[in-house]
């Protein structure tokens, strides 16, 4: 196995060799920020940190909506050997002053949205406060942090009387176990530059939140170590994804299952229900030619340059995945959490098994927690076809929980693996295989384990229901249903009709199911499932 590269070997050699390449842009702006540009911002940064007295392993939070400042700022911590501590935008501001007091940090980056609702008097560690729009300074804690900031530009001329160059990128290599994620992200960057593409003169649309662990790893980190070009969605809906996806043409796009479904849904569930394109579907020669115009119209729609797209973060609707598989569409899913920075498995999309995401990546091992669990398998997942809870070990695995010893100690097993919480198995060629959540796993009328994902799977690929939930309601199994736009506007016409539609669906998704695992009772939803910053229905505001 190779030996464990520092993610700064990656950058210092992409930005001394990029240097007047695109690096950083936000889409819909004129702001492009080259690798040269990135570099010398940083260089600034690193300037004021010293002023303020911040050393290596001190602490600075971000905190904002995605953009080419927010990625800067990040990459500026990073490299000056700080500790970086994301926070997401969407928290409440009240939310976001106990993150950073936590935290310990002593400066803040911050977005013109979240700068409204913090009450800087509220963190009184903080030094300086700095916004990410044209990162001019928000808040000094005292006068003379103000005025250095007021003199940076004379200090760094002085330092770099003929400009910040090429041969002044030195960041360090040698701090692989300090605390700042380096460690684990060091190892993350290693597997994605072995095994995915990303080069300079490719692009990359950043879909999911910088401050979440895959959104900052895989559409930042890993792209500035490898050349390539991020374009940052500021104002992220659906009309300026899809132009986005057109104009930038990027080879590689990360999705939450639930964008990609939706845009099944409008582009490609339409034309693959027709009942002629059905009796087609199978034929060969004219089945092939329809798969073959379905997949052109998906790659135009994405860009037309796609070599993979990769989803996470949840299970997929079988149907979707069915279907992206049968035209040969680059998709695979794979499987990763924060704490492992995050990726534990992935795959080459040729080599993708359904319904699986992927296999273990390199430096990590994982087991089954099952009865007859099969020793230590380093190197490699242990095949256990019996579900279990997944468990980890590895370089990409998280050290602890900040200040949370507790915690942390929860987090592991007695004999050094780490608590997933998620139950899954192995299969004989090591694709992992994952079931639900152990919290969310319901224990059925005679002792069997029940999990509800696997169920809301099949809900989702009926044709009447968008998203749905199942929950258990006096030992028996109640789905909660959120419909379509298209059958939402039904509803309000023709609800007798709808209820039966609905019924039906159900009672087809019991006919797939073992009797214990049938849906004994069913709602609408009249407004969208709330979710998490990554999408994910927040499971635990639903009983």
């Amino acid at each position: 196995m190779a030996t464990l590269k520092h993610l700064f070997s990656y950058i210092n050699h992409s930005f001394r060799e990029g240097w007047d390449s695109p690096a950083l842009t936000d889409y819909g702006t004129d702001r492009t920020h080259t690798y040269g540009d990135v570099a010398t911002q940083m260089a600034r940064l690193h300037l004021y940190y010293e002023q303020l007295g911040l050393r290596p392993g001190d602490k600075i939070a971000v905190c904002g909506a995605n953009s080419s400042n927010w990625a800067v700022g990040f990459l500026s911590i990073l490299s000056y050997n700080a500790v970086a501590v994301s926070v997401l935008a969407d928290f409440t501001g009240a939310d976001i002053e106990k993150l950073v007091n936590h935290s310990d940090a002593q400066m803040l980056f911050v977005g013109p949205v979240v700068e409204k609702k913090i009450d800087i008097s509220h963190m009184p560690a903080l030094k300086a406060v700095i916004s990410t729009v044209d990162f001019h300074l928000v808040y000094a804690a005292q006068p003379k942090f103000h005025e250095a900031y007021e003199m940076l530009d004379d200090t760094f001329q002085a330092i770099y009387p003929s400009g910040f160059k090429p041969e002044h990128v030195h960041y360090r290599e040698d701090n692989l176990d300090d605390l700042a994620l380096i460690n684990y992200l060091s190892s993350n960057v290693q597997y994605s530059m072995e095994n995915m593409e990303c080069h300079p003169g490719i692009n990359l649309v950043s879909l999911l939140p910088l401050a979440h662990m895959f959104g900052m790893m895989i559409e930042l980190i890993y792209q500035m170590a490898g050349g390539s070009h991020v374009w940052f969605i500021t104002r992220l809906t659906t009309p300026v994804l899809m132009q986005a996806l057109r104009e930038c043409k990027p080879i590689i796009v990360m999705v939450v299952p639930m964008v990609l479904e939706k845009i099944y849904q409008k582009q490609i569930r339409p034309v693959v229900r027709k009942p002629l394109v059905r009796v087609l579907w199978h034929i060969p020669g004219i089945g092939t030619l329809i798969k073959k115009r379905i997949r052109k119209g998906l790659m135009d729609a994405l860009g037309g340059n796609i070599r993979v797209l990769i989803s996470g973060g949840a299970a997929i609707n079988p149907e979707v995945e069915k279907c992206l598989m049968d035209i040969h569409f680059p998709y695979l899913t794979g499987y990763g959490m924060t704490e492992c920075g995050p990726l534990v498995c992935y795959v080459p999309w040729q080599q993708f098994k359904a319904h699986s995401c992927g296999r273990l990546v390199d430096r990590m091992e994982l087991r089954i927690d099952s009865p007859d669990r099969r020793g230590s398998g380093a190197g490699k997942a242990i095949q256990n076809e019996i579900i279990g809870e997944i468990q980890l070990r590895g370089d990409n695995c998280m050290v602890g929980y900040y200040k949370n010893p507790e915690a942390t100690k929860a987090a592991f097993t007695e004999d050094g693996w780490m608590h997933t919480g998620d139950l899954g198995c192995v299969d004989a060629q090591g694709n992992v295989f994952l079931r639900g959540r152990s919290k969310t796993m319901i224990l059925g009328p005679s002792g069997q384990n029940i999990y509800p994902e696997e169920i809301e799977s099949l809900l989702n690929a009926q044709p009447e229901i968008d998203e749905s939930l199942v929950v258990s309601r006096n030992n028996k199994l109640h789905a909660l249903l959120y419909l379509t736009d298209e059958h939402l506007e039904q509803l309000r016409s023709e609800e007798t009709e709808l209820n039966k539609a609905l019924a039906q669906a159900v009672e087809n998704v019991n006919h797939r199911l073992p009797a214990y695992s049938h849906i004994a009772d069913f709602e609408w939803m009249s407004k969208e499932f709330e979710k998490t910053p990554k999408r994910s229905i927040k499971r635990y505001m639903y009983k």
